[in-house]
């Protein structure tokens, strides 16, 4: 049983909540029964307080609010490859962690895939993870360059204000949502087909992963005969 913080193998878990370090090794943590439950590879690493390591040990490298009871690495080559998907949501410099998980659960939900910018926040992040739920091993995740010369795909920018009405706009067949960062919005120079607005009433816009929600929702309307 580990009982020494300076363990290499606890050392790799703290290394490994720095994107650098992520970056560089090409792994991830990811903390609690459910999530490790959720994954679809064999971990590089497993870590069970009270067998392998000291609980305490165990919650000084964890980043949840409640100390996990299991800790895993995986290799981020493990996760889904690029797929086509009919639909799929195109985020641009979204860097709240938070948002980019609860999207990538959100496309789980609808069978979308999810496109991610320069800017975005990183998926396999502590934060990202917890938000998508386990849906970061079900959901294609790639850049938006692999939907740059598809003709058949229609782009529809959502905006706060000023586009049709969503359920105004033609659903039908592949589609991609563009989706801009809450402040500055989507960047004039995206290309897209459409701009569409979700009509609101009292608060100024929805949150972003609402957004892409309701977007993904209204898409699923129109196409009821998409397999999900």
């Amino acid at each position: 049983m580990i009982v020494s913080r300076d363990n290499e193998r606890l050392k790799l878990i703290r290394k490994l909540h720095d994107k650098r370090w992520r970056d560089k090794l090409g792994l991830f943590v990811v903390e609690g029964e459910d999530a490790v439950a959720s994954a679809t590879a064999e971990p590089v690493d497993l870590l069970r307080a009270g067998d392998d390591v000291e609980p305490r040990l165990l919650a000084s490298v964890a980043s949840a609010p409640h100390p996990p009871r299991v800790v895993a690495v995986y290799r981020r080559d493990d996760l889904p490859g690029w797929e086509e998907r009919p639909a799929t949501l195109v985020l641009w410099h979204l860097a709240d962690p938070g948002n980019v998980g609860t999207l990538i659960r959100t496309a789980d939900a609808f069978g979308a895939a999810v496109a991610l910018s320069d800017g975005c926040a990183d998926p396999t992040s502590p934060k990202a993870l917890r938000a998508s739920a386990g849906s970061i091993w079900r959901v294609p995740i790639g850049r938006p360059t692999a939907l740059s010369d598809d003709s058949s795909l229609s782009r529809v920018a959502l905006e706060a204000h000023g586009g049709l009405a969503l359920a105004s706009v033609d659903l039908t067949g592949r589609v991609a949502f563009l989706l801009g960062a809450e402040r500055e919005g989507l960047p004039a120079a995206v290309k897209r087909d459409v701009n569409a607005t979700i009509p609101i009433a009292g608060a100024e816009s929805l949150n972003v992963a609402a957004s892409g929600a309701v977007a993904l929702y209204e898409w699923r309307r129109q196409n009821p005969q998409a397999a999900i």
